[in-house]
């Protein structure tokens, strides 16, 4: 393999009103990627980590930087959804999504076109692929420059929390990639719906089950939280975790532990935690979504070997972060 493109430090903005700033970013981040680099950027949901998808030199580059398993198929980000259709084929059920939720934060798993450019790296050797429409403007600049689809995981290392700020990549990938384009709005990675045989829910994420049941019935989903070769991102048992062990449904505070609250700090012995940290004070899920990795992250700087996580409701968002939750805590390899 040939050796990657020097590293890039790029100061994201999007283009406003024909602002030349936004053109010039997406143009230098579109030149190192046609050149088989990685450009961290900012959507939506999370930063992800971007490769030209049809390039397997580069989505190799990817995987090394992140630590990820190969086993382990990318998001193929695109413009629309004809340049969806361009690598997959979208049946009843995902054309109705895609008209309800494109751009947005939802990924589809979809059977792969025979001539799909994307790289077979890229989708783990599988006849299906995950798609998605971004709606971030930085992410939709960049996609746009480069007339290409992206493949852009979490712009971290594998199986670590989730980034939302571009202090969290330089955390992970210093040294790899490094680039800054503001907060993520959202905090939560791409609900992820297969549209096969049935629609199945097979990730939640900033997109809520209910507005999907909206759209379109879903079926019975796979067995939860199996480390077998996943069909998307996201699905191992062990995942999103910080250093920190995790004990969730705390209604305690044990000597020494951290904590994620959620509402009015009821654990008992709240007081002697080495740091709290409420999702939401208020209760409220969408800025509990929002917080979610970057309050594990700071709870784990902390220095804590163990975080008291208290019961965050399972409705709406509260499936997505209980899930996250629940993989972050999960036992490792």
């Amino acid at each position: 393999m040939s050796a990657p493109p020097a590293t890039r430090v790029i100061k994201a903005q999007a283009a406003k009103d024909g602002a030349p700033e936004g053109g010039a970013t997406a143009a230098l981040a579109a030149r190192v990627l046609a050149a088989g680099g990685l450009v961290a950027f900012p959507t939506e949901t999370v930063y992800g980590l971007g490769a030209d998808a049809t390039n397997a030199e580069a989505v190799a580059r990817l995987y090394e930087a992140k630590g990820r398993p190969s086993f382990n198929p990318l998001i193929a980000h695109v413009t629309d959804a004809a340049a969806a259709r361009a690598l997959a084929r979208l049946d009843p059920a995902a054309e109705r999504l895609a008209a309800a939720f494109w751009p947005g934060p939802l990924t589809l798993v979809l059977p792969r076109r025979s001539d799909c450019p994307v790289a077979e790296l890229a989708t783990a050797g599988l006849d299906t692929i995950a798609v998605r429409v971004p709606s971030h403007p930085v992410a939709r600049d960049i996609l746009a420059a480069v007339g290409r689809p992206l493949v852009a995981p979490s712009a971290n290392r594998s199986g670590h929390v989730s980034p939302t700020t571009a202090q969290h990549v330089l955390a992970d990938l210093r040294g790899r990639i490094e680039f800054d384009g503001g907060s993520t709005p959202m905090g939560l990675e791409s609900t992820i719906v297969a549209c096969l045989d049935a629609a199945v829910l097979l990730r939640p994420g900033a997109l809520p089950r209910a507005q999907i049941e909206r759209v379109v019935d879903l079926g019975e989903p796979p067995s939860a939280h199996t480390d077998a070769a996943p069909v998307a991102p996201g699905q191992l048992a062990s995942h999103y975790a910080p250093r920190a062990r995790l004990r969730l449904h705390a209604q305690n505070v044990q000597t020494g532990e951290a904590l994620l609250a959620f509402g009015p700090v009821a654990a008992e012995g709240a007081e002697r935690a080495a740091l709290v940290l409420n999702l939401s004070t208020r209760g409220d899920l969408i800025e509990a979504a929002a917080n979610l990795f970057s309050h594990l992250r700071a709870l784990d700087a902390a220095g804590a070997a163990t975080i008291a996580v208290m019961p965050v409701p399972h409705a709406g968002l509260g499936e997505a972060i209980n899930d996250r939750l629940a993989r972050a805590a999960a036992p490792r390899a």
